[in-house]
């Protein structure tokens, strides 16, 4: 087994970092070894900066150097050093984390907010029963002045039969049929089926 090569101890003698992910790239585990030791600590920092939480820097971290094992093949000298490759990748990989918490923590917010929005709309709720009692006001108005006084006094004040014939000074009967004349006129006005 081949002992990895450290980056930053003596430089004449150990292979640069973009070396060592070109081995990586072909799959050199002892190579990736090398990179591990040489990034971990910078790649550490920048998540570190980004995230601010210890244990979620070390997990993005370790996502970050899977990642470079991963992805070594698709590295181009061309295009930037190594170093700089890699910790691209970890701000990357820490800010899609900062996303990804707050898009969490927005979709909790809502859920939360759900749970306390009533099942029905409030607005609408008072508009039906302020628009059902001004159509009953109306439909009361077409009764005669027995029948509005009766079903006033037995479904508004809750008085019963007995108790609406004695406040209008008439017999039970007549009552009760003031209140189910009234009721069928209320019925019909209103477009209520039987």
């Amino acid at each position: 087994m081949k002992e990895a090569v450290h980056i930053g101890r003596n430089p004449s003698m150990e292979p640069d970092l973009e070396e060592l992910v070109g081995r990586v790239a072909l799959g050199d585990e002892p190579a990736f070894a090398s990179v591990y030791d040489a990034v971990v600590n910078p790649v550490l920092g920048v998540v570190r900066a980004v995230l601010r939480d210890q244990a979620q820097s070390e997990e993005v971290a370790q996502e970050v150097l899977v990642e470079v094992w991963r992805t070594a093949p698709r590295y181009r000298s061309d295009r930037g050093t190594a170093i700089n490759w890699i910790l691209t990748l970890a701000h990357r990989r820490a800010v899609d984390r900062v996303r990804h918490v707050e898009a969490v923590a927005a979709r909790d917010h809502k859920a939360a907010l759900l749970d306390h929005t009533p099942e029905y709309d409030e607005v609408t709720e008072q508009v039906e029963a302020r628009l059902e009692r001004e159509q009953v006001r109306r439909c009361l108005r077409t009764l005669t002045e027995i029948q509005r006084q009766a079903v006033t006094l037995a479904y508004y004040r809750g008085l019963t039969y007995r108790q609406v014939a004695e406040s209008l000074a008439l017999p039970l009967g007549t009552v009760k049929t003031r209140l189910r004349d009234g009721l069928i006129r209320l019925r019909d006005c209103l477009g209520v089926t039987a």
